[in-house]
Formats: C-alpha cells, sequence, structure tokens
C-alpha cells in the first residue's frame, strides 16, 4: 500500500513542477496535495513532522506566488487594480484561445492601452505593461523552482534520510 501512496505522491509533485510551466494549473496545490497523500498514506512514520511542515509551507508561498506574482509586478510597474484585474481576465481568455504567448500578448497589450486610456503617458503605459510580462515570467521560474525544492526535499527525506 505504502508504494502506490509513494508513486501517487511522487506523481503529484512531478507533476506540480509541469504544472508550474503551465498556466491554469495550481503546481503549489498540486505540490500539497502530494505531501498530504504521502503523510496520510503511510503514515507520519516515514516524514517527519518538521520535514512535512517545511515542504507544506513552501507548498503554500509556491501558491502564493501563483496567484498573485503577476498582480504584485503590475502593481509594482504603476498599473491600477482594475487594470491588473482586467489584465489577468483578458490574458486567461486569450491563453485558453492560444496558448502561453497569448497570455502574455494579452497581458501586456491590456496593461498598456489601459493604462494609457487612464492618463498615462505612453513611457508609463509601456513601463507598466513591461513590468506585468516579466513579473509573470518571473513567478513561473519561481515556480518551477519552488515546486523542484520541495520535490527533491521530498525524495530526500524518504529514501535518504
Amino acid at each position: 500500500m505504502v508504494d502506490a501512496v509513494l508513486v501517487l505522491a511522487i506523481a503529484l509533485l512531478v507533476g506540480a513542477i509541469v504544472g508550474a510551466a503551465v498556466p491554469m494549473v495550481p503546481s503549489g496545490l498540486l505540490s500539497l496535495a502530494g505531501l498530504v497523500v504521502y503523510w496520510v498514506g503511510a503514515g507520519s512514520a516515514e516524514l517527519s513532522a518538521l520535514t512535512f511542515t517545511v515542504l507544506a509551507l513552501i507548498a503554500v508561498i509556491t501558491a502564493l506566488v501563483e496567484f498573485f506574482g503577476g498582480s504584485i509586478a503590475a502593481r509594482a510597474g504603476g498599473a491600477s487594480w482594475l487594470t491588473t484585474a482586467v489584465a489577468a481576465v483578458v490574458g486567461l481568455l486569450l491563453m485558453v484561445v492560444t496558448g502561453p504567448l497569448g497570455l502574455l500578448v494579452g497581458l501586456f497589450g491590456t496593461v498598456f492601452v489601459l493604462e494609457f486610456v487612464r492618463g498615462e503617458e505612453l513611457e508609463g503605459s509601456a513601463r507598466s505593461a513591461v513590468y506585468t510580462t516579466i513579473g509573470t515570467l518571473a513567478s513561473t521560474a519561481v515556480q518551477v523552482l519552488l515546486t523542484t525544492s520541495i520535490l527533491l526535499g521530498f525524495l530526500v527525506a524518504v529514501f535518504v534520510l
């Protein structure tokens, strides 16, 4: 039984890494699910409470980065909350139709146009759009690194320690 639980947990953790690079796949939550599946299924004797807590905390941080990273970057670039919200919706709709490139183009274009209409100068609108786009890409990179760290930490805890 533990072997099936271990395989499922590792599959969820690997899926989280893949999901970190794919929009709309909750990588942090997949990592957390993998940890919980193993913790509950294998019993807490296989994974210490401290290790589980640290890895679970990293998974929660990953989820927060995933959900709020782009918005934080947009705000850092000077975009309004309304622009950020509209850009997220447009980016997600375009991503469904055209894939990840549509997400990035939708974010950039929406932030640029809405900030320009809102009264920003051309330079300010471009800055906000660039911050949003780079922030979204950086958020993805951070998610990949964090989910990979969770998987590696899990494997070390289960197989080495």
